[in-house]
């Protein structure tokens, strides 16, 4: 028996159900959905600054993309988006989960070891960072700022130093260089002319007081150039 809805308007979710199935979660957003289903609200808003932001770029880089829930947001404002991690679990996830009618491309690579292939005219990477050992931090920064174009656009998403206090144990395990507003500027600004930064609380984005967000984002422009010599 064909099931029908009420309201002939909302058939098409049957239509697309008997064509395609159901979507499905990737590792860990699914992990997410499970144990903490409001942080999937906040990762979302954080792809979805990055989807405003990034929008009418022809060819953007996601350093850092996990199962790559989130990427499709940006699919959707972006001409192409080119997804990298160094996590081959992660990037065959994010191959078996693409849907065709929002296709991105998935590289297996760390760019704290290997230069990132391509010129891109915006890159940005989310939560990553504050994985990343203080001492490999300037690698994977001029492995990143090199892959941009001469006006290409980088953002950084990272939770703030001051919120580890109340981040749970698996997180604090893995968050071994989590920074406050300034060292991030600091560190960002060795990189770009310009860095505007914004704090996030849940999924709100604001300029409020640095040292109550949760959340940092970093939004940088202007490259310099002759980095390789930081350490």
């Amino acid at each position: 028996m064909d099931q029908k809805t009420k309201e002939p308007q909302y058939q098409v979710c049957f239509d697309l159900k008997n064509k395609s199935g159901f979507a499905r979660f990737g590792l860990m957003s699914n992990q997410v959905w499970h144990d903490d289903p409001k942080r999937l609200v906040f990762l979302l808003s954080r792809y979805k600054f990055v989807a405003k932001m990034l929008s009418g770029k022809k060819n953007v880089l996601e350093i850092g993309c996990a199962d790559g829930f989130g990427s499709r947001l940006v699919v959707q404002e972006v001409g192409k988006l080119t997804m990298v991690d160094f996590d081959p679990a992660f990037i065959q996830d994010a191959r078996d989960n693409m849907d065709p009618q929002w296709k991105y491309d998935c590289i297996l690579l760390d760019p704290t070891e290997t230069a990132i292939p391509g010129q891109y005219d915006a890159a940005y990477s989310l939560d990553v960072i504050e994985h990343i050992p203080k001492e490999r931090e300037h690698i994977f920064l001029q492995n990143i700022v090199r892959s941009l174009t001469e006006n290409g656009v980088l953002i950084i998403g990272t939770p703030s130093l001051e919120s580890q206090k109340y981040a749970s144990l698996p997180s604090q395990e893995g968050h071994v260089n989590c920074k406050s507003h300034k060292e991030l500027k600091e560190l960002l600004s060795a990189y770009f002319h310009t860095v505007f930064l914004f704090s996030m609380n849940d999924e709100v984005v604001h300029t409020g007081f640095y040292p109550m967000a949760h959340y940092l984002l970093a939004v940088c422009c202007g490259k310099k150039e002759r980095t390789e010599s930081l350490k």
